[in-house]
């Protein structure tokens, strides 16, 4: 097949070029399937439980943000990126519905994607799975993006865009982004920010309302659906008003300040 020694050294030469050229392509196409859906395995913590031995809502916030956090610094637009722009993603909303809560130990799957952006906006979908691949909890989120420098929201730049991949939004039943507030509300027992509520940004972060919400309704209520929106940032030393009303099959809580300006409103449903 060969003439010489020289030719065969050639061809072999050839054939390892097309294979790693081959090979690249593939790793790149990896890398691009990574950035459309960001996922992380993990298992349930001792000190992710309540009492049932089972992951809490809260811990199942804090995963989908974490997720969402780690998509966005794998492609380098994370908060540093962010922070040199003065620009920053503030969560407008959460839609957390919950199929199942994990037990203590049990291995998960937690995963994120963007599927639109539209003005100042820009829409997230996150998925939690137990090892068989079942879907034991989704989301949709709402984001504003804002420009520190005048602290009003903004059009979401090119490179941010140009950034994620978009995919599919999650098949699901969506709910409005905002929550009508009930007429029955009774005020609860006041209480000031904590320094451990506040987050990188000098707020209190998106999960800690939800957190000072559920103190409000009953230990023995199972939540399949939780709803947050978010009006105004509460920042540490702000004294936070909680309002509670019964609804149909669960309960609503209003966080406000003392100006009467609200923080958040969030829906609990079974």
């Amino acid at each position: 097949m060969f003439n010489s020694s020289s030719q065969k050294e050639l061809f072999n030469y050839k054939i390892t070029a097309i294979i790693k050229k081959t090979m690249k392509n593939v790793s790149h196409n990896k890398v691009e399937r990574e950035k459309m859906i960001y996922k992380f395995d993990s298992r349930v913590r001792y000190s992710e439980i309540g009492s049932d031995k089972c992951l809490t809502l809260n811990s199942i916030v804090n995963y989908f943000q974490d997720c969402s956090t780690f998509h966005s610094e794998y492609i380098g637009l994370g908060i540093d990126n962010l922070a040199q722009q003065q620009y920053v993603w503030l969560l407008s909303s959460w839609q957390i519905v919950v199929k199942r809560y994990p037990k203590m130990g049990e291995e998960i799957t937690v995963s994120t994607w963007p599927y639109d952006f539209k003005g100042f906006y820009g829409w997230r979908n996150f998925k939690m799975e137990d090892k068989a691949g079942n879907i034991v909890a989704y989301a949709n989120t709402a984001w504003v993006f804002v420009d520190l420098k005048t602290g009003h929201p903004t059009k979401v730049t090119e490179e941010e865009i140009a950034g994620y991949i978009l995919e599919e939004k999650l098949d699901m039943e969506y709910a409005p982004r905002k929550i009508t507030i009930p007429s029955n509300l009774v005020e609860k027992e006041r209480f000031a920010v904590r320094r451990y509520h506040i987050d990188t940004n000098d707020h209190v972060n998106n999960g800690q309302y939800i957190q000072m919400a559920n103190e409000f309704i009953p230990v023995d209520f199972k939540i399949k659906q939780m709803r947050a929106e978010y009006k105004k940032a509460a920042i540490y030393g702000n004294i936070v008003i909680p309002k509670v009303g019964e609804v149909q099959n669960g309960y609503i809580v209003e966080l406000s300040g003392e100006d009467g300006k609200t923080f958040a409103v969030v829906e609990f449903l079974n």
